[in-house]
């Protein structure tokens, strides 16, 4: 059963990751929102698992399944790499290094505040 509920969150975040950026009309600005939103959630649903409010079927459905899946550090390398050999390094820095500080931030501020 861990694995239908893993997959299904899977399943369902990766698809929510697909139509991020479509929706957004740009793929960087999507991967993004994705990871920082994705940073988010997750968080809250660490939070929340660690101090036993959601059971080990939601953590599996939307911790693993569908943050593993919405979120998406190989889409971020790819992007990042892309800028890189356009030879457009402040971009990439400035993404790189905002995708990190804004997703450490928020976790850490979620954390806090709960």
């Amino acid at each position: 059963m861990s694995i239908v509920l893993v997959a299904a969150g899977g399943f369902i975040g990766s698809v929510m990751r697909f139509f991020l950026p479509v929706k957004a009309n740009k793929h960087f600005i999507g991967t993004w929102i994705a990871n920082i939103s994705g940073s988010v959630l997750l968080a809250l649903l660490l939070h929340f698992y660690l101090h036993e409010v959601i059971s080990d079927d939601v953590w599996l459905f939307l911790g693993i399944g569908f943050c593993g899946a919405y979120t998406t550090f190989s889409t971020f390398g790819n992007e990042t790499l892309l800028l890189i050999l356009d030879k457009k390094f402040e971009k990439a820095v400035g993404y790189v290094s905002s995708s990190i500080i804004t997703s450490l931030l928020m976790v850490w501020i979620i954390l806090s505040i709960i």
